[in-house]
């Protein structure tokens, strides 16, 4: 449920149940993306984080972003964190416990030092000056406070309002952002206010029916929607030993693809369920608390649910039995519908590069609502894997028209193990994707729900590296596949660049649109060894054929955020000042 109201006239004290505004009808990852939320955007949880710091290997920052297409000069009422909308970040870290393991919830709080100005700063004084209370609960206990009142910084208004000592705040606004961080007794350092948004993506061609436009295209050139636009940002850094399910640091971890410290991330926003408007103009709310937003792996409701759920998606959460009503969407997604040329692909041209496999190795076909590996199902081939019925075949092979629940529905609903076949093909006896091969992946936490799922244990790639790449996990199978650095020690576990990256966590300068598209393509299960149809085994010399190298350089034309990110926390940038930036500058 949902609730959008607020600019009507009253006469008279009115109360408005939130499930009477159901019928209420309406994009970027998670950007105003299902009806509902589309009208209230100080609910919209726009993108979940979840990394090992750059600077600081013994922690991890979880980043929660809402608000989003913050005009830089959108004032005099500039956009903040709502007072009656409670955001939270949730944590799981034991499949085997029932909610969330970790819970960190905002409230927050504002003033008006100087109420008889337009301004929003006059003076050295701040209007709609903002607050924030953070309260932590643990294995589902009660909540505790830990930051009382903690600052979020004031809007990047311009020159005079935020630097000019007379009238403004004599100070700049990267000093703002470094007072507002704070550090709780356990030891998390938290940063809440705005910040550039750091997604980036061809919102217009996206949604012109994948209507990408590839960089270097002069004609008709690629654009970021989100460029210059601002978000409000949680972000808090969290030694790891404090997110590790038993309490231990990152140098207690077994191998880099420990098990036992994978999380997984989502972050929600929840409004009460009435709201009660008077004739004086003021409100109030009352009633229990209800979800109407939520958010962990990227583009899910945005591209995988479909519009008529959208709604209900936002309202379920993570991890309970209503996520299971979401699941056929994963196992066949509409998306592969337009890399499938007996379905609508041929009405895609952008999408050419990307086609599903339909005769892997000449006998696996992966197109909605083909057999998949159902074939396979019960066979001693797959004994003592993970598609064996014992272990978790039962999941990964439902049926025989559930084709991708072997590879998208465990990206997206319960992480990838490091169990056969999700090893990568480099040292497969015999080329059989059933064979061991190399570990590059294990955030593995089957819990059956949407959610970024981190392995905290896997070492960061630096990001001056010359490997680093926004395409995360899937370059690190680039690598895994064809660097003499990493196919010379077969099957042996080791580092390899991007292993950090999304779907394993999700960095800010990942290209999630990219990875997810090249991912609906098929291109997980080319890397553990079910190629594309034109690799003949036997007659084709190299799996790395050209259907493959179509995949693998497909971009989705926006490739990197309009601008940098911080070094240290919070890492993501200041916001966009609203005196440089109009929006015509913008195009």
């Amino acid at each position: 449920m949902k609730k959008i109201f607020h600019s009507f006239g009253w006469k008279h004290c009115m109360v408005l149940p939130l499930a009477l505004l159901l019928n209420i009808a309406a994009n970027a990852s998670s950007h105003r993306e299902a009806p509902l939320i589309a009208n209230d955007p100080l609910a919209d949880n726009t993108d979940v984080y979840a990394f090992r710091s750059p600077d600081d290997t013994s922690t991890v920052t979880l980043i929660a972003n809402y608000i989003p297409f913050q005009l830089p000069e959108g004032g005099p009422n500039y956009y903040s964190f709502s007072p009656n909308v409670r955001y939270e970040i949730h944590v799981k870290n034991n499949a085997s416990t029932t909610g969330d393991d970790i819970t960190y919830r905002f409230t927050f709080f504002q003033v008006n030092e100087d109420s008889t100005t337009f301004f929003n700063i006059r003076l050295g004084k701040q209007n709609l000056k903002t607050t924030y209370k953070l309260e932590k609960s643990i294995n589902g206990g009660a909540f505790t406070t830990v930051i009382a009142s903690g600052t979020v910084p004031p809007p990047n208004i311009g020159p005079r309002s935020i630097e000019n000592a007379t009238v403004g705040l004599g100070t700049t606004y990267d000093a703002l952002m470094n007072a507002a961080i704070s550090t709780t007794a356990a030891g998390e350092k938290v940063y809440c206010g705005p910040a550039d948004d750091p997604f980036f993506v061809d919102l217009a061609g996206a949604f012109d029916v994948g209507n990408f436009r590839p960089e270097g295209n002069t004609t008709n050139p690629t654009k970021d929607g989100l460029a210059r636009f601002n978000v409000h940002s949680i972000a808090i850094k969290v030694p790891i030993k404090l997110l590790q399910k038993d309490g231990k640091t990152v140098d207690q971890a077994t191998s880099i693809l420990d098990g036992s410290f994978v999380i997984g991330v989502w972050a929600s926003a929840s409004r009460q369920q009435i709201k009660t408007l008077s004739a004086a103009g003021t409100g109030s709310y009352s009633g229990n608390w209800v979800q109407v937003s939520r958010l962990g792996m990227p583009l899910t409701n945005e591209a995988v649910i479909p519009i008529g759920s959208k709604d209900k998606w936002n309202t379920v959460k993570a991890n309970t039995a209503t996520e299971g009503d979401f699941i056929p969407y994963f196992k066949n997604p509409e998306l592969a519908l337009y890399m499938d040329d007996s379905q609508f692909g041929g009405a895609v041209p952008s999408m050419n590069g990307l086609r599903i496999q339909s005769k892997s190795l000449g006998a696996f076909d992966f197109r909605n609502g083909k057999k998949g590996l159902y074939g396979l199902k019960g066979s001693p081939a797959v004994k003592g894997t993970a598609l064996d019925d014992a272990i978790f075949g039962t999941i990964l092979l439902p049926d025989s028209t559930s084709p991708r629940a072997v590879d998208l529905l465990p990206i997206f609903y319960t992480g990838v193990p490091n169990l056969i076949p999700y090893q990568l093909a480099t040292g497969k006896a015999g080329g059989s994707p059933l064979a061991v091969g190399k570990p590059f992946i294990n955030n593995f936490l089957p819990t059956l729900g949407d959610m970024l799922r981190l392995n905290m244990a896997v070492p960061i790639t630096p990001r001056n590296s010359k490997d680093f790449s926004s395409l995360g996990i899937i370059q690190a199978a680039v690598l895994g596949l064809t660097d003499a650095r990493y196919t010379a020690s077969g099957t042996a576990m080791q580092f390899i660049p991007n292993m950090d990256g999304f779907p394993n966590g999700r960095r800010l300068e990942d290209d999630v649109t990219t990875i997810e598209l090249q991912a609906v393509s098929g291109v997980a299960l080319a890397a553990i060894g079910l190629w594309y149809d034109d690799y003949v085994p036997g007659t084709t010399p190299s799996p790395v054929t050209p259907r493959l190298v179509n995949v693998l350089s497909f971009s989705a034309g926006v490739t990197h955020n309009d601008t940098t990110f911080k070094s240290s926390f919070p890492y993501v940038q200041a916001p966009w000042r609203g005196y440089d930036y109009t929006a015509q500058t913008r195009f």
